[in-house]
């Protein structure tokens, strides 16, 4: 199985849930991030609009996402098909192989622990 982890824009959430739940995966963990990388900051207003700064960090939501290898590469597909604009500012996708997994209450392990 593999492990997905997704960094976007914050509004693209609903869609990446939309097109998690089309390709039936059971569940995803998301949380808001703060960090910078190749895309042009804009300029922001500070108080009554006088000064205007360019902040060092942007802000980017992450998903983690479990999923078996047989859905992995549709779904990353479907991801760079819906949210890419072309911009760098789109996100990155990482992708990792997990070794095992449980699911606590039904003791189930491997895909079915999904």
């Amino acid at each position: 199985m593999k492990r997905l982890d997704l960094i976007i824009p914050h509004e693209r959430l609903t869609d990446i849930n939309e097109l998690l739940h089309k390709h039936k995966v059971g569940g995803m963990t998301f949380y808001d991030i703060k960090g910078r990388g190749r895309a042009k900051r804009e300029p922001v207003s500070v108080g009554r609009g006088v000064m205007r700064y360019v902040p060092e960090f942007g802000f980017r939501t992450k998903i983690e996402v479990l999923v078996p290898d047989d859905k992995a590469k549709a779904i990353i597909d479907d991801v760079l098909k819906v949210i890419s604009t072309g911009s760098a500012s789109d996100g990155k996708i990482f992708v990792y192989d997990v070794a095992e997994a449980y699911d606590i209450g039904s003791k189930e392990k491997g895909d079915a622990a999904l």
